[in-house]
């Protein structure tokens, strides 16, 4: 077996009452057929976030229920990475994972909360790092999550976390000190058109509602984030924050992903949607660092918000993306052709996407 694609599913809770939410699969290239992943993965495996190491062609991560796993034959067998003893069953929930672009061995796993942990040797012992709430986060029916982190490429000391429903923050030591990077996004939200209360009665929710950020090695103090209510750039690593207005290019605004190409770094792509549950979503893409945007899917149907996108640490060639009700779109040449596949057994729930 040879995987070229990997998606993850969770549980969600506006998923169709029949619809499984969880599951790991893979897109086997010698057959052209979807396969689960099993192999040491927990039961009913819940995978939120997937990354392929940059260096190590067969060296895969997945974020489950359960802690980080790592396989090293390409996602046939996984091991578990342990957590610190004590670790919560809450705190052990992965939503995201970030290797460190300048040492790919330093591992970053986020949970639930402001929950961080940090490996130095590919995940075969952890440390958590202390982060506490920033200003702006929401108190929901949920638990906060620690939905994406990053590390800059020319520092590994500045690392940035982002949370669902609570902004983000950032650590210019190593995670030694953090500080919130929310004041502009809170005071953003005396505009009509960035207030939005869904889970809470508080709207400034909208703009703490973390999805995403990115960094290219090209522009070391700029950082791209996705929220609720779009896109936004900070040009001084997340001091203060202008509304890019992505609503300009698409009609599309609910951001889900945003991610700088590994290949090209000038090269942005972004998941936008109607809503986080809806029944339309677009992939975007810019070649100039984020000044102009088309839309870059063609020919395919996204019936529901898409959910993230992932290009081939190989070639730029592959790019795929994955929506929520369990359809992902892929192109092996750019994007002058695309497909589309249906997860099977009717998998709603998808969070997270990789590709080799």
């Amino acid at each position: 077996m040879s995987y070229s694609v990997f998606v993850g599913a969770g549980q969600w809770q506006a998923a169709a009452t029949e619809a499984a939410t969880q599951g790991f699969f893979g897109y086997d290239s010698e057959t052209g057929e979807w396969r689960p992943l099993s192999g040491g993965l927990p039961d009913s495996v819940e995978v939120r976030s997937i990354i392929m190491h940059p260096k190590l062609a067969k060296t895969i991560y997945a974020g489950t229920q359960d802690g980080p796993y790592r396989s090293d034959d390409g996602g046939v067998s996984w091991r578990a990475l342990p957590l610190p003893d004590g670790t919560s069953d809450e705190d052990k929930v992965v939503w995201s994972l970030c290797l460190d672009p300048s040492d790919p061995e330093t591992l970053y796993v986020g949970t639930q909360n402001t929950t961080v942990f940090r490996s130095r040797d590919g995940g075969a012992s952890f440390h958590r790092l202390t982060i506490a709430a920033p200003e702006g986060t929401v108190s929901a029916n949920f638990s906060m999550r620690v939905i994406r982190i990053a590390v800059a490429a020319h520092d590994p000391d500045h690392v940035l976390v982002a949370f669902e429903i609570g902004g983000l923050v950032r650590s210019r030591d190593g995670g030694e000190t953090w500080e919130s990077c929310n004041a502009d996004l809170l005071e953003m939200t005396e505009q009509d058109h960035l207030r939005s209360a869904i889970v809470s009665d508080q709207e400034i929710e909208g703009m703490m509602d973390s999805h995403a950020l990115t960094l290219s090695p090209n522009h070391p103090d700029t950082v791209w984030l996705a929220n609720r209510m779009g896109l936004f750039r900070s040009d001084d690593a997340g001091s203060h924050w202008a509304e890019f207005g992505i609503g300009r290019y698409s009609p599309l605004t609910y951001a889900r992903d945003v991610k700088v190409s590994d290949h090209q770094p000038e090269r942005i792509y972004a998941a936008l949607s109607l809503a986080a549950a809806s029944d339309a979503g677009s992939l975007y893409r810019s070649d100039d660092f984020g000044a102009s945007w088309s839309r870059f899917d063609h020919g395919v149907e996204i019936d529901s918000t898409l959910m993230a996108v992932a290009e081939g640490t190989a070639s730029p060639e592959r790019i795929y993306c994955a929506a929520r009700h369990g359809k992902v779109y892929g192109t092996e040449d750019g994007g002058k052709n695309w497909t589309s596949h249906q997860l099977p057994d009717g998998v709603q729930g998808v969070y997270a996407i990789a590709c080799t």
